[in-house]
């Protein structure tokens, strides 16, 4: 009596190979560029982008006052730290649904860490204005995470990236100078 090949055997060849041919199949078609074969080819996504050349950062706004302070464009979403002596930095930020009012301020209090209005874990919180709706400040997420707010929560907080809170952080005491410029 012969007993021939089982069945199970015979089913887990017939599997690998159809594997085989689906997967030479998919790699012979990922090697085509495009139906068209006289088309350019497109770059691959992770391809680099070529560097461009350093933008410099844009001048600290006119009307932002002298000496060392920090400055805070509410058009440009951007901070300049003037320290007394030494290179200005600049960074982008995201204010909170509370907008500041321009004017010079003076730094009210500070806070290494805290949960700011919307619940967020934050580090170096810088208050300057108080206006009739919440604190405005400076500071940053702990996940360092830059988000718009919640629309529909009242916050103060003019977020960035922690490396950036630090050098607002570093720069500033009780009494600092805090100019907002339009």
């Amino acid at each position: 009596m012969s007993r021939g090949i089982p069945s199970w055997m015979a089913v887990s060849g017939l599997t690998a190979g159809a594997m085989v041919v689906v997967s030479v199949l998919a790699f012979q078609a990922s090697g085509s560029t495009s139906a068209n074969p006289t088309a350019a080819p497109t770059p691959h996504p992770t391809a680099t982008k070529p560097h461009s050349a350093p933008t410099t950062p844009p001048p600290v706004p006119v009307g932002g006052d002298t000496g060392k302070r920090i400055v805070y464009s509410l058009s440009q979403n951007r901070v300049w730290v003037v320290p007394k002596s030494g290179p200005v930095s600049t960074f982008l930020v995201q204010p909170g649904t509370v907008p500041a009012t321009p004017g010079v301020y003076y730094v009210g209090d500070r806070k290494p860490a805290s949960v700011g209005s919307d619940g967020k874990q934050i580090e170096h919180v810088v208050f300057f204005e108080y206006t009739a709706e919440s604190w405005v400040a400076f500071s940053a997420q702990v996940d360092d995470k830059v988000a718009a707010p919640d629309p529909n929560l009242r916050t103060g907080a003019v977020r960035m990236h922690r490396a950036d809170a630090l050098k607002i952080w570093n720069n500033t005491v009780r009494g600092s100078t805090v100019v907002v410029v339009k």
